[in-house]
């Protein structure tokens, strides 16, 4: 597989990824992912954006709750 930014060959590996809003950020230090060996970009597995998504609605949830 190859990059869409500059071609380089994609490896899987881990990489961090961090969600800013404005009341919080959440940050995860190593995700499964494919990274590019030239511009080191990393292109998330499936299940790993699932994770990302499932965990930012629990706390917008929470976060919703804390308002009342």
């Amino acid at each position: 597989m190859d990059c869409i930014y500059c071609k380089g060959k994609l490896e899987k590996k881990e990489a961090p990824f961090t969600v800013e809003r404005n009341d919080y950020q959440i940050h995860w230090n190593a995700l499964p992912a494919y990274v590019c060996s030239q511009c080191g970009e990393p292109v998330f597995e499936e299940n790993a954006l699932a994770l990302i998504e499932k965990s930012v609605e629990s706390i917008e949830k929470e976060k919703a709750r804390l308002a009342v």
